[in-house]
């Protein structure tokens, strides 16, 4: 039957337009709406008109019906009507005191300013429509409900799901109760499913990057090593630029993921231990020979390199250190030259280079007429291919 036509109403409260076509206009129409609730409710067709509901039923509330409405109020009436028709329509309200609605099929919609039907928590909406240019429906035509009743018409939509997502920077887990789409219940998971919150560490992983992790020193310069090894030697040496590492995070940081439960736990993790599996056993037991984390120079020193940029690796060193180098070292089995950042005895910068036999002959001179009077007790050979490299100073005289 229609609910009632666009031109009969004047408010959007279906109750009180019913109301008035009743005593005003129609009064056989009550009949018709009474008659049309118990034929979509035939499991209470038999209640008699003024006997007693089931008690705890949504629809009834456990209550007797006022004197002189019958079985069922006009709004509960009206709002069961039209909720069996219209169940994606169930609408339950967004804030307290406000006109913003969520219906059950997901659309959101919203009450005339001034509306009778204003902060009700629940309505059933019998006509809505979207004027161009709004995010929601503007709600015409709606009968009150409580949420026992709406629960009640809308049964099929009712579903219970855990829900583990990144949300607002961190994982969270809860069982919620919805009514298609809306929420109706939710409370937190204690022990949620361990694939599901991997799912959602992984995520937000993706969403807010590779720095949700704690990078040491220790595991950023594994990161740079390995990437020398890639650009100059390619597969199997992994690639390790962020897009890569994100799309490969479930497989090399898969035991992480599976043990933490929140962004604190997942960055802990040691980055250093989880790159290494992405090396293949083969490339991992030559890594060191490879791309050394520190080179020996002439002077016996140890002295680490930095593999930030994984083309041009430097290694700084003192310039007496590495007397007697005739060419420039180089790593990856000799496929990247290494750049020198030579210092002074103070551990200044003087001079940068890949090109160790350039700089002897052209270079160094200039230096040697520079520094030997500003560190007079540190030797300044005029041949330094030929020199003793050095850490010490030359013993006073």
């Amino acid at each position: 039957m229609a609910l009632l036509t666009e031109e009969a109403h004047t408010t959007d409260d279906l109750a009180a337009d019913w109301r008035r076509l009743r005593d005003n206009v129609d009064r056989a129409a009550t009949a018709r709406w009474r008659d049309e609730t118990r034929r979509l409710l035939p499991d209470r067709s038999t209640t008699p008109p003024g006997g007693k509901a089931s008690r705890g039923s949504g629809i009834h509330g456990g209550r007797e019906p006022a004197a002189g409405q019958g079985w069922i109020p006009d709004e509960t009436a009206a709002g069961i009507v039209v909720g069996l028709a219209f169940p994606e329509r169930l609408a339950k309200l967004r804030r307290a005191g406000g006109r913003e609605y969520l219906m059950a099929g997901g659309t959101g919609a919203e009450l005339a300013e001034g509306s009778p039907l204003t902060g009700l928590p629940w309505l059933a909406v019998a006509t809505a429509d979207r004027p161009t240019g709004r995010a929601s429906a503007r709600i015409r035509l709606a009968a009150p409900l409580d949420e026992a009743t709406a629960r009640e018409l809308g049964g099929p939509m009712v579903r219970t799901e855990e829900q583990v997502t990144w949300t607002d920077g961190d994982v969270l887990a809860r069982q919620v109760e919805r009514l298609g789409a809306i929420v109706l219940v939710e409370r937190p998971l204690t022990a949620p499913d361990r694939e599901l919150v991997a799912d959602a560490l992984l995520t937000g992983l993706r969403r807010e990057g590779l720095g949700l992790l704690d990078w040491s020193p220790t595991a950023r310069g594994l990161r740079d090593r390995l990437a020398c090894c890639h650009r100059a030697l390619g597969e199997p040496w992994p690639a390790v630029d962020d897009a890569t590492l994100l799309d490969r995070a479930a497989e090399w940081l898969g035991p992480e993921l599976r043990k933490a439960v929140r962004r604190a736990q997942l960055a802990r993790t040691d980055v250093a231990s989880a790159l290494r599996r992405l090396v293949p056993w083969a490339q991992a037991a030559r890594l060191d020979q490879v791309v050394p984390e520190r080179l020996a120079v002439p002077s016996g020193s140890m002295v680490r390199l930095d593999y930030a940029d994984p083309a041009a690796p430097v290694l700084a060193v003192k310039v007496q250190e590495v007397f007697g180098w005739a060419a420039s070292p180089t790593v990856a089995e000799g496929r990247v030259p290494v750049v020198l950042h030579l210092l002074s005895p103070a551990g200044r910068p003087v001079a940068v280079t890949g090109d160790l036999p350039s700089f002897w002959r052209n270079a160094y001179p200039q230096v040697r007429g520079e520094l030997r009077g500003r560190y007079p007790r540190h030797p300044w050979p005029e041949d330094p291919t030929t020199a003793p490299p050095t850490r010490r100073v030359t013993p006073r005289k």
